[in-house]
């Protein structure tokens, strides 16, 4: 039976501005980090920058997340993106910027004044409680009156499936439905923004797979706003109404899914979106008139209308690039780019094909209907792509030349 909770009048926005988190030098820090800068230039794992204030992992963080929207944050280990929820929960301190909720600014309010609610990724259950207790716990807390918390804890349970395990502790509750009773715990709040912070890492595939749509179904039933960290691009693909790509505390690039998908900005973006990822090339934009090709090996594609339009308007000149193509987008063919074969995978209703081509590890997804069954080690298959599905990318600064 489906039931939504009591809707409370209040609107659910949230204003990120000029946001900036700068993590200071622990005491003697910073001339050990100087002189290891020089000394061994390697030593840096992420390229965050370094100023004389200290590490800054957020930078220039600026979004608007309208009321009711679901918002994915995503983006590899280490690029401030669970520091950006941090932020927003209030669980660190905002270095410049401002943060507002409803158009309050709450830079300096309290976590628990900013009536948000957070579900983290090792689910934070109180073990000596029993289901009900860790749900119940923050309604206590709030003085609530006993027939209400009871009335909460019965509905958020019957909504994620779990009263049954109503009277268990956690240590007896699978990972799923530990994280079901995180959810649960949130939920009974009313919170007028939801924060998850890598909910499902820690299920396997399976699970993940189901808890993802089970995510789906509960934001259909409780019309909150949803702020999602992952590194899973599957998992942003899937839930978000749009992503937020994040890198080194920079932000990449904000689109719906389809948007960050079929028009990536940038190199990375298009490398990080996309499973198999896409296929990168070095190749030449030739301009003639108003007309661009991409040349690789001896293929001359041109590109669509729509392609050569943004490029005209750029201004864009014949010049060396980086070709993007997904592996779904390549196809066989008599003539084309020559490939060797490494690997064939047969993934039921396609062919992963693993080849060589022009120096690079290349992925061709051949629908298995009407293929060839196997591709030998070693043999030479030719493919090319149209122009409609071609990505340009500038040499010098990485960027999609059609935006």
């Amino acid at each position: 039976m489906r039931r939504h909770r009591a809707q409370s009048n209040a609107m659910a926005t949230v204003e990120l501005r000029n946001i900036k988190k700068i993590y200071p030098f622990v005491s003697g820090e910073e001339k050990k980090s100087k002189k290891k800068k020089k000394d061994d230039e390697p030593e840096k794992k992420v390229n965050l920058q370094i100023t004389d204030q200290g590490v800054v992992a957020v930078q220039q963080f600026s979004l608007d997340i309208a009321d009711k929207e679901f918002i994915v944050l995503v983006g590899p280990s280490g690029c401030g993106k669970s520091t950006t929820l941090r932020m927003i929960a209030g669980l660190e301190e905002i270095t410049e910027g401002d943060l507002l909720i409803d158009g309050k600014r709450v830079n300096d309010i309290a976590p628990k004044d900013r009536d948000i609610a957070m579900v983290f990724q090792n689910y934070a259950l109180y073990p000596h409680m029993t289901v009900y207790e860790n749900m119940a716990f923050s309604l206590k807390l709030r003085k609530m009156p006993k027939d209400e918390i009871d009335k909460k804890v019965k509905q958020a349970a019957e909504i994620l499936d779990i009263t049954e395990y109503l009277d268990r502790k956690p240590k007896a509750l699978s990972g799923g439905q530990r994280q079901r009773v995180a959810i649960g715990r949130a939920i009974v709040r009313d919170p007028k923004v939801f924060l998850m912070d890598e909910p499902l890492s820690n299920l396997d595939a399976k699970l993940r797979n189901q808890m993802r749509a089970e995510i789906i179904k509960l934001r259909d039933r409780i019309d909150t706003t949803f702020i999602y960290v992952t590194h899973d691009q599957t998992e942003a693909m899937t839930l978000g109404d749009r992503i937020v790509i994040m890198r080194d505390g920079f932000i990449q690039q904000i689109g719906t899914p389809q948007e960050v998908f079929s028009n990536p900005r940038n190199l990375f973006v298009a490398g990080f979106i996309g499973t198999p990822q896409m296929n990168f090339f070095d190749a030449k934009l030739v301009r003639e008139g108003d007309k661009f090709f991409v040349c690789l090996a001896d293929e001359k594609v041109e590109l669509s209308a729509e392609k050569e339009a943004r490029l005209l308007g750029n201004d864009v000149q014949s010049q060396d690039i980086t070709v993007g193509v997904r592996p779904e987008h390549l196809s066989l063919s008599d003539k084309g780019v020559p490939a060797t074969v490494d690997v064939s995978e047969m993934m039921g209703s396609s062919i992963h094909l693993h080849v060589t081509a022009e120096g690079r590890d290349v992925i061709i997804i051949v629908p298995t209907e009407g293929a060839v069954s196997h591709f030998a080690m070693g043999s030479v298959v030719n493919f090319t792509f149209s122009g409609n599905v071609a990505h340009v990318f500038s040499k010098e600064t990485s960027k999609n030349l059609e935006w």
